[in-house]
């Protein structure tokens, strides 16, 4: 149900050609997301339909390799019941026609799977409406095939594209109101369609921000202070002009907000080589600021002294864990961690931008175009509308390019230079100025009565602070798993002040969360006895809604019986409890509710003799809702956060020492290689809700499934991350 009246707008195109354009408020179920009030997203979709036949639909939204480049028309195009064979996909630029224009969060399906089927639907009423005008007979006698509207009575046809400029003149529809098609009539969603884009991927043409080049391009580095927010003193940029191709170099002084521009020295030449030769001989004096305490071992060691007193604050208090505790049959304390973690997008940070005449250009691999913006214009002096910004495809997001420093950087050097200038980060520079996944620390402590039960559960959850506030993305809610199904729980908090910065990572907050929460309530299962299996679907009872609590994330809720489905269907599909494995292999089992998502994963894995693990398979469980609206995109995108979870366990996390990171490239910090790829077995249970999204939560559960595969192969419990600096040889 939409949240209030939607508008459709139309217009005639040159060469009579029809132009649909919806303004549509946020759905009901994206105020359950946190969307609602005066930032509720708007919601544009437009179509084109031209005298040829042609439709071009506009994809708004960036594509970040989520598919919704694909997935946002394929809505479209249903209830429009245009031919798809004829359906163009064009990707928008930052437009205020399409507010809304973020790749994040997984919100991109339940915010638009109504308003832009609303959308299709009113242009094929209005393409009806055309054709029985030029009859002479009543719309109810009309119906429509892929691209053509009939008159089956009389035997006559005409193709959209002939109906256009006649549909234009048309009465504009009531979204409201308007009759969408019976899922079961359903011709292009949930079809397996795979994406236009591939053959250009794979074949690598220029489509990313990497790629970009304009007539008159510079390249352009940036040199900041590797301790975030450190200030420039002073530096050599006049011994850096005289170097060969250097066109500028010059000190750029900016602000505190790590967001935003920040203090450096900029390098343009004619070519990136050139550039980053002369960058290698700066020599720059900075003010660290205080660094004291601002090392992954002071996080440790205080995160230990801090969990031997009482919590900072009490997050939720149901029951009474302590007296419970005492009539527990097994009591359970086990401290779990998880580091620093970088998106280590394969495409590094890039921005091209051209500021002339008071007018500035930019092309820019971003997942949140409108605060990019924002951020240049205000940086700059110049108003938004004197800024365009061109959407590339990006090279993964996974959060990153939710801020947007490398684009005010670029537009500032572009202003500088007077030229055209293409900023490329190193990967270096794109490790040593992220905005990570923070690390945490969970002290826990879980008793199970006699009959295996789990009575009482107690979390002090060690995280951090900025500026006296939790850090981006390093809190954790009131309704964690298995907060209103334990009778007997407690979960405290206490923060660490942190200079580095944090912000959200694919399955931000879960990623972590999940990790450590299943991976100990695996614990609590062995301790007891208990098969992992019957003791999670214990801890969810009958199925039934279980509320969020009042809050600023209030959403819609937990749903037991959606969880048991998918702990159900995994187990079935990698028949746990039914195969004898050999010695050295075991089976974990991890479950999570992130994003809407509903995800069960079973990992089968082995360990040598050597300690070395090898991913076996991975079997994953989910369900998103009553569609899904792409069958071969959402499969991919379930193998994709399961192994990118996997490549997370296995080899990836940040050192912080002295306020810096240590890591700087991917022989410290290890991406999932080809060779350690396991095959992912996907298979997802359709039910009567809502669809929602499928970008984060498959994430989450891969994480403790694997750790817990490991300890059914081995005995050996992991209770932090990542597994390369576990030795788990025999010898060990």
């Amino acid at each position: 149900m939409l949240a209030r009246r939607n508008f459709l707008k139309v217009s005639l195109l040159a060469g009579g050609g029809l132009l649909l354009s919806a303004s549509i408020p946020a759905t009901a179920k994206a105020a359950s997301l946190g969307k609602a009030g005066p930032d509720a997203v708007a919601l544009n979709a437009y179509v084109r339909i031209a005298p040829d036949g042609k439709v071009t639909i506009t994809a708004k939204n960036p594509e970040i390799g989520q598919g919704v480049k694909m997935m946002l028309p394929m809505l479209i195009a249903e209830e429009l019941d245009a031919d798809w064979a004829s359906v163009q996909i064009e990707q928008a630029d930052l437009d205020a026609r399409y507010p809304g224009q973020v790749a994040g969060g997984s919100t991109a399906t339940p915010l638009n799977w109504l308003p832009l089927r609303q959308v299709g639907a009113a242009g094929r009423q209005m393409l009806i409406g055309a054709a029985a005008a030029e009859w002479s007979v009543s719309a109810a006698e009309c119906e429509t095939a892929p691209g053509e509207v009939l008159h089956k009575p009389s035997g006559r046809r005409l193709s959209y594209g002939a109906l256009a400029s006649k549909a234009a003149a048309q009465p504009v529809p009531n979204l409201a109101t308007i009759k969408l098609k019976d899922p079961k009539a359903f011709r292009i969603i949930g079809q397996p369609i795979r994406n236009l884009e591939v053959p250009r991927i794979v074949t690598g043409q220029p489509m990313f921000g990497i790629d970009v080049s304009v007539p008159g391009m510079l390249y352009a580095v940036f040199q900041k202070c590797d301790v975030h927010g450190g200030k420039l003193v002073s530096s050599n940029v006049a011994e850096i002009r005289k170097l060969p191709g250097v066109k500028a170099a010059f000190e750029v002084k900016g602000g505190n907000d790590l967001r935003g521009l920040l203090d450096g020295v900029a390098v343009v030449a004619e070519n990136w080589w050139q550039a980053n030769r002369a960058r290698q001989q700066l020599d720059i004096i900075w003010n660290e600021g205080d660094i004291g305490g601002q090392s992954s071992g002071d996080f440790a060691a205080t995160a230990v002294r801090m969990s031997k007193g009482k919590p900072e604050s009490i997050l939720r208090s149901d029951g009474d864990a302590k007296a419970a505790f005492g009539k527990a049959a097994h009591v359970v304390e086990a401290a779990y961690s998880y580091p620093f973690l970088s998106h280590i997008n394969l495409e590094p940070q890039n921005c091209t931008a051209h500021y002339a005449n008071g007018k500035l250009e930019i092309w820019a691999p971003t997942q949140n175009p409108a605060p990019g913006a924002k951020l240049v214009a205000s940086t700059l002096g110049i108003p938004e509308t004197a800024i365009t910004v061109h959407m590339t495809r990006v090279g993964g997001g996974f959060g990153r390019r939710l801020s947007n420093d490398y684009m005010v950087e670029a537009a500032w050097i572009a202003k500088v230079a007077g030229a055209p200038v293409k900023l490329l980060w190193t990967r270096e520079d794109d490790m040593r100025h992220d905005f990570y996944r923070p690390a945490g620390f969970h002290f826990f402590k879980g008793g199970v009565d006699a009959k295996g039960q789990l009575i009482a559960l107690s979390d002090h959850f060690v995280t951090f602070s900025e500026n006296g506030a939790i850090a981006a993305s390093a809190d954790m809610g009131p309704a964690e798993f298995p907060a209103r199904m334990v009778e007997n729980l407690e979960f405290g908090v206490s923060m660490i002040p942190l200079r580095t910065p944090t912000g959200p990572l694919r399955a931000p907050r879960s990623n972590g969360l999940g990790f450590a929460f299943q991976s100990f309530l695996d614990e609590l299962a062995h301790a007891s006895g208990r098969d992992p299996v019957q003791f999670a679907l214990d801890i969810l009872g009958a199925p039934r809604l279980l509320p969020d609590p009042p809050g600023p994330r209030q959403g819609p809720g937990f749903h037991t019986g959606r969880m048991r489905g998918v702990i159900e269907l995994a187990a079935e599909k990698a028949g746990w409890g039914k195969k004898t494995l050999p010695k050295g292999t075991g089976m974990g089992l991890a479950y999570y509710f992130s994003h809407l998502g509903y995800f069960a994963e079973v990992v089968q894995a082995s360990v040598s003799a050597g300690g070395a693990i090898t991913v076996e398979k991975i079997w994953v469980a989910g369900d998103i809702g009553s569609q899904i609206i792409n069958p071969l995109n959402a499969e991919n995108q379930a193998q994709g956060a399961a192994l990118d979870g996997i490549g997370t366990a296995l080899g990836q996390g940040l050192t912080v020492e002295n306020g810096r990171i240590v890591q700087g490239n991917f022989d410290s910090v290890l991406p999932l290689r080809m060779r350690q790829a396991p095959p992912v077995e996907v298979h997802f249970r359709v039910t009567e809700f809502p669809p929602t999204g499928l970008g984060e939560p498959a994430l989450p559960p891969a994480l403790p499934a694997l750790a817990n595969a490991i300890f059914a192969a081995t005995g050996r419990r992991i209770r932090s991350l990542p597994l390369k600096d576990h030795d788990l040889s025999t010898t060990a």
